[in-house]
This record gives structure tokens, sequence and C-alpha cells, in this order.
């Protein structure tokens, strides 16, 4: 490994700098981190708040868990050690959209304080905006949108966070919002209306 390193020369420093087009862009890139329970509405409200960015002409990218592992993760499982690399890896490509000036949103269950925290990390704290989407365990499960509750209820899937792998809830995260309270079009204004000064030029 060591002598795999020694052969490695980055050229970060003879690039465009992130200033640079965040100046073509004008606009700020920065990462929003949707966490909670399958079925509380992450990639539901990042849709709605894509759209809502690009009304103001602001550049965005999500990252959703079922795309991300049907392509770059594919070759993941949902073992901790699998989990932790799935995470680790949308960090690192997650960073590479901020520093191009994008609105990175990110939709992951990412289900533990310490999974987080690497994204947070990797991506740079200062570009980290951590979203809890607050709706409770039995309303998501009565959703069930996707039919991943009744699979794991009956053992057909393993690790399955909220039936049976835990779920740790941000402390305090940058923005919370209860999609069992309040709607969709409310939950994106409280979103938006939190982040919109730190992206626009």
């Amino acid at each position: 490994m060591s002598d795999q390193i020694n052969n490695i020369h980055t050229t970060f420093d003879r690039l465009l700098s992130r200033e640079d087009k965040e100046k073509l862009l004008c606009q700020k890139g920065i990462a929003l981190w949707f966490t909670g329970f399958s079925g509380s509405g992450k990639t539901t409200l990042a849709q709605h708040l894509e759209q809502r960015l690009y009304t103001e002409g602001i550049l965005t990218q999500v990252l959703d868990g079922d795309n991300i592992r049907a392509g770059i993760n594919s070759n993941l499982g949902f073992s901790i050690k699998d989990r932790d690399e799935n995470i680790r890896r949308i960090a690192e490509v997650t960073k590479l959209f901020v520093n191009c000036g994008v609105v990175c949103l990110n939709c992951f269950v990412s289900p533990t304080i310490a999974m987080r925290k690497v994204a947070a990390d990797i991506i740079g704290k200062d570009d980290f905006v951590e979203i809890y989407v607050n709706a409770p365990l039995e309303v998501c499960e009565e959703r069930d949108v996707k039919g991943l509750y009744k699979k794991a209820r009956a053992g057909e899937i393993a690790d399955f966070t909220g039936v049976n792998a835990p779920f740790e809830a941000p402390e305090n995260p940058d923005i919370e919002v209860k999609t069992n309270e309040l709607s969709i079009e409310k939950s994106v204004e409280t979103i938006f209306a939190h982040i919109v000064g730190r992206i626009k030029t």
C-alpha cells in the first residue's frame, strides 16, 4: 500500500479553484444531508427541494440511496462494514460536487452518528448541513412505500434500520422537519429558508 501511495501525484494545486467555479455558477456549493428512517420522506423532500432551487437558478445534484447502490456502490451489501464504505464513497463523491459549486442533496438513512460524522469530516463541516427528516417509526412503517418493512418483519431483509438494526437520531441537526406533521410544501420551505442565504452569492 505504501508503494502505491508513493506513486500518487495529485494535481489539485494546478486546477481551477473552487472559488473560480462558484463565481462561474453565481452560487456556493454545499452538501445537504437528509437522514431518517426509510419512508420518512428524505427522497421526496429532496426531489421537491431540487425543483424549488431550480426555480431560483441554482444548480443541484441529488444523490439517492437506491440510485447510488444501483451504480457506484452496486458491490456493497448492508453489513455495518459495507454501510460504512457506502457512506465514505458517497461523501467523497459529494465533496467533488461541492468543490465545483454544486448544491448536493444526499438522501441516505445513514443510521449512526459515527457514519454521519465521517461524511461531515470528508465533505468538511462548514459545507455539511445535516437535515433530520423526523417521522416516527410507526408512521414510516405504515407508509412502507417500498414494502421493505414488511419484508424485514418477515425475516427477508437482515440489518434493516428500525426493525433489526438501530437508528441513532441526530443530537443537534442543522434542520429538523417532522414530515408526519408538516406538508411537503411547508417542509421544503423550511429547509429552503434555512439554506438559501448560504448558497446565493
